[in-house]
């Protein structure tokens, strides 16, 4: 059976290829399959992934469980989150608070103290910044949040990609991003300057 063509069933407990049951497993939940053709389920308080064909793909167990992204899942047992690769080997020793997907090769975490970074897939954290938040990049941009509650933008290097703080902040989109200042919303360009002077309620 083919993965990709694999969807979730209505009630959640299994795939279904054209409507018929994929395998005769029933789990209490399942999400979708991701590359290397492996999806989360869960079951009397567990967490694994399977094949296409409903079977493990390997003993380990754990609490949760997210898709694979980029070859790596996020995974959370009794120590915290951490990354598995798709034989349910930890990729890394540090356990987390919480742990994202990867996106363009780095994932946002909560380290244990709460504050966020963003780590490569041996673990490592890109640079020695830590925030009161960080989200996941897209087109190379990724979202971050320092302590006074302002947001701005960093680079794949953890490089600011222009000097300004918001009270809120998306990333890029066909090169621009929703921002909100003291008088409101409006786009905000690469360079970090607003699109147009006038501002919105949203």
């Amino acid at each position: 059976m083919d993965w990709q063509r694999l969807q979730v069933a209505p009630d959640g407990t299994h795939h279904v290829h054209r409507g018929a049951p994929a395998y005769p497993q029933r789990f209490e939940q399942v999400l979708k399959f991701h590359s290397p053709g492996l999806a989360p389920v869960r079951a009397d308080g567990l967490a694994w992934h399977i094949g296409a064909n409903g079977e493990p793909a390997y003993p380990r167990r754990f609490l949760q469980t997210l898709g694979f992204y980029g070859g790596l899942a996020a995974v959370q047992d009794s120590a915290g989150w951490f990354h598995i690769d798709p034989v349910g080997d930890a990729v890394y020793p540090e356990k987390h608070a919480w742990c994202g997907n990867f996106q363009e090769g780095l994932c946002p975490v909560r380290l244990i103290d709460g504050r966020y970074a963003h780590i490569q897939p041996d673990g490592q954290p890109v640079t020695g910044n830590t925030w009161a938040y960080a989200g996941d990049y897209r087109d190379g941009i990724a979202v971050v949040q320092r302590n006074d509650g302002l947001s701005s933008h960093i680079d794949l290097q953890g490089e600011l990609v222009h000097d300004q703080w918001l009270l809120d902040l998306d990333v890029f989109h066909k090169g621009f991003a929703r921002a909100r200042d003291a008088a409101g919303w409006f786009h905000l360009d690469r360079s970090g300057s607003p699109a147009y002077q006038r501002r919105f309620a949203m």
